[in-house]
């Protein structure tokens, strides 16, 4: 590439519309793999955010009900009471709300309260497993 054009006007260089069409090719196929290749790194980024923060919350919901001898009635009840900074995040949805499993009052802790058993997203999308994140 790079080739020299014989014109009128010596010492001129420059490249063919051949040349340029075949270099804007191989640019358009390296950013028809690079792309998609970037989302799917993305997406398996937030899935393993997810997987830590529900992990997270599970463990911090666990430590409660054993102090407390009772389950949580909201998440905020874990940042209150010091076991959380902050509710995490659900990297899918964005934001900080999560779908809230509750106890069944006969099998609670504490009889009188059922409180939260388990925690998992909000969203209705799918994994790159297949498995929806509403059932991780």
């Amino acid at each position: 590439m790079g080739r020299r054009i014989r014109s009128g006007r010596r010492g001129q260089t420059g490249f063919t519309i051949m040349e340029l069409m075949v270099a804007m090719a191989i640019v358009l196929v390296v950013l028809s793999v690079a792309v998609p290749l970037y989302q799917k790194s993305v997406i398996r980024a937030r899935e393993s955010v997810l997987r830590q923060n529900l992990s997270s919350i599970r463990l911090v919901i666990d430590e409660y009900t054993y102090d407390k001898q009772k389950a949580p009635q909201q998440l905020e009840d874990l940042v209150k009471e010091g076991y959380l900074r902050q509710v995490p995040l659900d990297p899918i949805t964005g934001n900080r709300s999560w779908k809230i499993i509750m106890e069944d009052a006969g099998t609670s802790t504490s009889q009188s309260e059922p409180g939260i058993f388990d925690v998992r997203s909000e969203s209705s999308k799918t994994s790159l497993e297949g498995t929806p994140y509403s059932e991780w």
